[in-house]
C-alpha cells in the first residue's frame, strides 16, 4: 500500500491548543484533522494508478527508440464490468502504430498486482465505447463502432465476454451488429482525443 504524507503538523498543532482546549477537545480536533489526512491521502492515490497505468502502457508500446515513434495517445476509463466491486480498465489507443483504415485497437485490462494484464485486445475499433447494461458470461458486454475499412455505413457492435476474453475484431463473429440500441454508458466519447502516452 502506498504511503502519503500529509501536510498537517499535528504536534505543532497540539502543542498551540494546549491550555487553551481540555484533552478530550484536543484529541477530537486531532482525530479530524487525521481524518482529513485520509481523505487527502485517498484523493491522491487515482493520480498514483494513472501513473501505473501509463507505465504498463509504455511498456506494451514496446518504448520505441525514436522521438518520432512515440505517437501513441490514449483514452481509458475504469469500469467494473463484473459488478463485483473490482475495477477493470478499458484503453482506447490512438496512433500510427494501433490505427488502420476501420479504426484503432481497444485493450480490457484486468489489474495485477501493481500493474495490468491484458484481458482482451480488439482491433479495428471506434468510439463511442460504451459498457451495455447486457451480461454474458457474467461480464458486462461491450459497444464499440464500427466503421472505415470498407464498411459504410457504420453500426455498433456488441463484443461478448466467451469466459476468457472479448472478441478480437468487432466486425466478424462472434461480435454481433446491433440492430436496435441497447441500454449502457458511454465510457470513452466519438470525440476522444487521447492523452500523449510518451
Amino acid at each position: 500500500m502506498p504511503v502519503y504524507h500529509c501536510s498537517l503538523d499535528l504536534n505543532a498543532i497540539l502543542i498551540t491548543l494546549r491550555g487553551q482546549m481540555s484533552t478530550v477537545a484536543i484529541r477530537v480536533v486531532c482525530m479530524f484533522l487525521a481524518a482529513g489526512c485520509l481523505v487527502q491521502s485517498t484523493a491522491q492515490s487515482p493520480s498514483a494508478s494513472e501513473e501505473g497505468l501509463k507505465k504498463f502502457l509504455q511498456k506494451y508500446d514496446g518504448n520505441p527508440a525514436s522521438p518520432d515513434e512515440r505517437t501513441t495517445r490514449y483514452s481509458a476509463a475504469t469500469v467494473d464490468l463484473r459488478d463485483d466491486g473490482a475495477s477493470e480498465v478499458i484503453v482506447y489507443l490512438i496512433g500510427p502504430r494501433w490505427c488502420g483504415s476501420g479504426g484503432c485497437s481497444m485493450l480490457v485490462l484486468a489489474p495485477e498486482g501493481t500493474s495490468y494484464k491484458v484481458i482482451t485486445k480488439t482491433t479495428v475499433t471506434q468510439p463511442p465505447i460504451r459498457v451495455l447494461s447486457t451480461k454474458t458470461n457474467g461480464w458486462h458486454d461491450l459497444g464499440v463502432r464500427v466503421q472505415g475499412g470498407g464498411i459504410q455505413p457504420g453500426y455498433e457492435a456488441r463484443l461478448a465476454f466467451n469466459g476468457r476474453k472479448y472478441p478480437g475484431n468487432p466486425s466478424v463473429p462472434p461480435a454481433q451488429k446491433l440492430h436496435k440500441k441497447v441500454e449502457g454508458k458511454e465510457i470513452i466519447s466519438a470525440d476522444a482525443k487521447g492523452t500523449p502516452l510518451w
